[in-house]
């Protein structure tokens, strides 16, 4: 089927069938353009929580329809591909996960967005990169707090906030990839870039950047800064809003370790095509279905973060 036919059906049936298409920043852009919201977790969280929609479509990775699943239990939550996961929420088995957390019972757990709906449910309250410092800041300087699954973001969070919570070992693949040499010759070659970096990059990278934050947050720096040329450590779907919003800066994705690819990608997200999106509408499958006990304990976490966002 041709793009623009494609396109067309594609709109046809979600307003047949009232969907509404959600798209995380590391969609590609055809799937960004498309979509009826684009944004980064917390966006797409609060998003899923408010909306009216029958069906909801949502263009990330597993976790993410989930998330949409656990707060919208009475909509059907559709996903392209069911087999696009997330190298980070993998990292967290939900049975070791729960061993390590019972080994410290003192301990209020924090957990990133980026986990399954099993790891949720074990969780006191759940964070985005837009929102955990703000959440962290928000319990006790001597609080005894867990945080997993990401060691990167959970040591910046640590960092900026002198805090010692205990760190599960955890990480995701593109975010720790990224070349710190090749970083280097691009700020030698483009001395007056910013470097804009996500926290869940490792700290060597970190070290290098001007401005660390979500998705969201250097998307909106990148709009209002006066600069006009930017290096970007981040998964590189984001440059297409980038772009789109600020035609006429120039945003350079830093490259990963060994690859002659200018560009780090999420294999994950890039499984989402418009093809299995117009498919999945057809068809109202793949669907995320979880289990109504884990749900129940997984709503809590969430629903508290979307409280203490405000």
């Amino acid at each position: 089927m041709e793009k623009e036919t494609l396109i067309a059906e594609i709109n046809r049936l979600r307003h047949e069938k009232n969907a509404v298409i959600m798209a995380h920043y590391y969609q590609t852009g055809d799937i960004q353009d498309i979509a009826d919201v684009v944004g980064d977790s917390l966006a797409l969280a609060q998003w899923a929580a408010k909306t009216t929609a029958d069906i909801l479509v949502v263009c990330g990775v597993h976790f993410m329809g989930e998330t949409a699943k656990i707060l919208s239990p009475d909509k059907k939550v559709l996903v392209p591909d069911i087999n696009a996961g997330c190298s980070l929420a993998d990292s967290c088995n939900a049975d070791e996960f729960a061993a390590f957390v019972g080994a410290h019972p003192d301990h209020t757990v924090i957990s990133y967005v980026n986990t399954t709906a099993a790891v949720k449910a074990l969780t006191d309250v759940v964070v985005t990169s837009s929102n955990a410092q703000k959440i962290v800041e928000q319990f006790p300087k001597d609080a005894k707090l867990i945080f997993g699954p990401d060691r990167n973001l959970g040591s910046y969070i640590n960092k900026t906030t002198g805090r010692d919570m205990l760190l599960w070992n955890g990480a995701c693949h593109v975010h720790e990839q990224f070349s710190v040499e090749r970083l280097v010759e691009l700020k030698q070659a483009h001395p007056h870039a910013k470097v804009l970096a996500h926290p869940e990059c490792k700290n060597v990278v970190l070290t290098l950047a001007d401005v660390i934050g979500s998705t969201q947050k250097l998307l909106d720096y990148a709009i209002h800064s006066d600069d006009t040329e930017f290096l970007v450590a981040t998964e590189s779907g984001i440059l297409h809003e980038m772009q789109k919003r600020c035609p006429q800066k120039n945003f350079i994705p830093v490259p990963p370790i060994d690859s002659t690819c200018g560009c780090n990608n999420c294999n994950f997200m890039r499984l989402n095509t418009l093809d299995k999106l117009y498919n999945c509408l057809l068809h109202e499958t793949p669907e995320i279905t979880i289990d109504e006990n884990i749900r129940a304990k997984a709503v809590r976490p969430i629903l508290k973060m979307l409280e203490m966002s405000k």
